[in-house]
């Protein structure tokens, strides 16, 4: 079998993040050695963006907001879903990930991050929200490395506790759509959500145990 080859390693606050390569259209992300994800992979990250941006089908102008890019599927299945006049904001942590879909993986998404109605933002994507306007986006989408787990049940958690979940309401405009990936299903977070939100729960139809929730505004 062809070995990886590594293009590119940089240091980020949890190790180091490669980006590797086999043939043409085979690649690997990985965070100190572990995968992190792969472009074999990507039926719960398309059925993320699927599910949010769905019920946007009546607005003409929606504004979006992804957390996290990884290699843009989450991004190009958001692109293909809305039409011309929406506006979708990526918010990424680490600018390497970024130039990675500009460059070697854009093949995979047919430069999704290119498209003109996208605009890339490096930092938290927790920081987004707390700063967007009141009522701002119509669907906001969390497409975070593991998703909500055990480790994320504090209240204070910055991306899936009560606090917010608040900010995320708040900048949702009226019957908006909250949608979170998961590698597996969190029922912690799950009723956490429905305080908020009129919730479903959806499997890729994958092998895995990856789950997407979606919360829409009641």
């Amino acid at each position: 079998m062809t070995p990886w080859q590594i293009l590119e390693t940089v240091s980020v606050p949890e190790g180091k993040l490669q980006l590797r390569r086999r043939g043409e259209r085979s690649f690997l992300i990985t965070i100190d050695g572990r995968t992190l994800m792969t472009s074999g992979e990507r039926r719960s990250e398309e059925a993320l963006a699927s599910l949010a941006c769905a019920p946007l089908a009546g607005i003409a102008s929606p504004r979006v907001l992804i957390g996290g890019l990884g290699m843009a599927y989450t991004l190009r299945a958001a692109l293909d879903a809305l039409p011309p006049g929406a506006e979708v904001v990526v918010a990424e942590l680490t600018a390497a990930v970024e130039a990675w879909c500009r460059g070697p993986l854009a093949v995979l998404t047919g430069g999704a991050v290119l498209d003109p109605r996208v605009r890339i933002v490096i930092d938290d994507v927790a920081r987004v929200i707390a700063a967007a306007p009141p009522a701002h986006y119509h669907a906001i989408m969390l497409d975070l490395y593991e998703g909500p787990h055990a480790a994320t049940q504090h209240d204070d958690d910055p991306f899936y506790g009560v606090a917010a979940l608040a900010r995320a309401r708040a900048a949702l405009a009226p019957c908006g759509i909250l949608a979170v990936w998961s590698e597996e299903a969190d029922a912690g977070f799950a009723r956490r959500l429905a305080t908020v939100f009129d919730v479903s729960t959806h499997r890729s139809g994958s092998s895995r145990k990856h789950v997407v929730y979606v919360g829409r505004l009641r």
